[in-house]
């Protein structure tokens, strides 16, 4: 059997079991052929590879300056592969078992403050190239920050989960894991606007017998949906407009700001991971430290003995002495 084939077989197996979504699915094509690739130009093939040919390529991954999240997301697709491949019996070990990976560097989320969230929100009602793009654009976002949801299941959403004035969506999330979030009152507002004038559209296109899509966000394109490319490119847009640096702004940006608010607002981690639908509520725990971080630089900001100017006078305030 062919590397590709054992790509390909492990691929739909994947999906098949596991509700690998396509993006997933995407990143273990194109992590697992550079790896094939890699071997093959070696003399290395899969069905003889050894734990020093994996290691090998780690290091080459290295010395090209890959960050650590794409070698630890490289060797994970590796380590799956042999694991299948053991179990399937295409092999009688797995050679990457043992390989600890190079961990991934600790960053926090990037987030928004309230004020630029606002300045985004305010954005999307005036930007676009007719009265139905600001409506959708003003939807779009409403439900981003109201929801948290991924970009993926934004733009996917089916137009029946919107019918009726919902005062929660049924949302599809990785695996085929289903949950519930609540709508804010400005997210239903432009969600039933959004509605109208997405109705008015799909009459216009049923009278001319086009083929009406069955999204709430709907394209032309292969999708059928609004595509994650195409909804990235326009929150940079909303954010030039909105006088908020685009390079702080993206799809998942929303969804951090969405979930620090709420922790900011004495919302319960637990209820969090849920509305998030995080598997794990440690993956929900990084928003924690986002908020011990910004108010720690709050302090920083505004308390008097943090400021340069008293800290050079020995830290003395107006009042000492008195």
């Amino acid at each position: 059997m062919t590397q590709v084939r054992w790509i390909s077989t492990f691929l739909e197996a994947q999906a098949a079991e596991r509700g690998a979504a396509n993006n997933t699915q995407q990143a273990y094509a194109r992590d697992l052929m550079i790896f094939s690739d890699w071997l093959s130009a070696k003399g290395a093939k899969f069905e003889t590879l050894t734990r020093d040919d994996v290691e090998a390529f780690l290091i080459d991954c290295e010395a090209e300056g890959l960050a650590k999240s794409t070698r630890a997301r490289r060797l994970s697709a590796i380590k799956q592969l042999f694991r299948f491949a053991f179990e399937e019996g295409w092999r009688t070990d797995n050679p990457a078992i043992q390989i600890t990976g190079p961990g991934r560097d600790k960053r926090l989320p990037k987030t928004l403050t309230h004020d630029e969230v606002d300045r985004l929100l305010d954005a999307a009602r005036s930007v676009g190239r007719s009265k139905q793009d600001r409506i959708r654009n003003t939807c779009l976002m409403e439900l981003l920050y109201a929801t948290g949801m991924r970009v993926t299941e934004l733009v996917s959403l089916p137009i029946s989960s919107a019918r009726g004035d919902p005062r929660m969506l049924l949302i599809l999330g990785k695996g085929g894991k289903e949950r519930m979030v609540p709508l804010s009152p400005d997210a239903r507002d432009a969600l039933a606007e959004w509605l109208v004038t997405r109705d008015s559209m799909d009459d216009l296109a049923n009278k001319q017998g086009k083929q009406l899509s069955k999204y709430l966000f709907a394209s032309r394109g292969a999708a059928g949906h609004l595509t994650r490319h195409r909804f990235y490119m326009l929150i940079k847009e909303l954010a030039v407009a909105g006088g908020v640096s685009p390079a702080k702004v993206t799809p998942h940006t929303l969804r951090h700001a969405f979930a620090t608010h709420l922790l900011e607002g004495g919302a319960d981690l637990r209820a969090i991971q849920t509305l998030l639908g995080h598997a794990d509520v440690a993956t929900t725990e990084i928003y924690t430290h986002v908020l011990q971080e910004r108010l720690s630089q709050l302090v920083l900001d505004h308390h008097p003995l943090a400021r340069d100017d008293l800290q050079s006078s020995g830290g003395k305030t107006s009042s000492d002495g008195q």
